[in-house]
């Protein structure tokens, strides 16, 4: 029997994060939460994006792309931010929303868990949360 790697464990711990968010969250909260938490502007989030540090922050998604989740993630975030910059909550659509719940569950377990990314701007935490779209240092 073949033991599944960590980007696959990871992949099903976010998925299951998501469908358990998808039963109780509901959407004005979920809207609430991401703009608390994505702290970054679109223009901030490309910036970091295109940074090598970015690039190896997170871990790599199983398409050979080399591309990591937080990277993809972020990209993502970058769409919404520049489709919704007034942040009406009416103008988000179902797949934004989804994304919205996948961040906002990704960036709150990350943040209660490693308290290393509020110190350490170079820290694997630190870049990670910048890749999802919080900048966990910016005020």
């Amino acid at each position: 029997m073949s033991r599944p790697n960590n980007i696959t464990i990871a992949q099903q711990l976010i998925d299951i994060t998501q469908s358990a968010l998808n039963m109780v969250k509901p959407v004005d909260e979920v809207i609430s939460e991401w703009n608390e938490l994505v702290n970054m502007t679109a223009e901030e989030l490309k910036e970091w994006l295109g940074s090598e540090e970015s690039a190896g922050a997170g871990w790599s998604k199983d398409d050979g792309s080399g591309e990591t989740i937080g990277h993809e993630s972020g990209r993502k975030i970058i769409k919404i931010l520049e489709s919704n910059p007034d942040k009406d909550p009416e103008a988000y659509d179902e797949e934004d929303i989804a994304h919205m719940r996948k961040v906002v569950a990704y960036c709150k377990r990350h943040l209660a868990q490693e308290e290393k990314a509020k110190q350490d701007s170079n820290s694997k935490s630190y870049k990670s949360l910048k890749n999802w779209g919080h900048d966990a240092q910016k005020e």
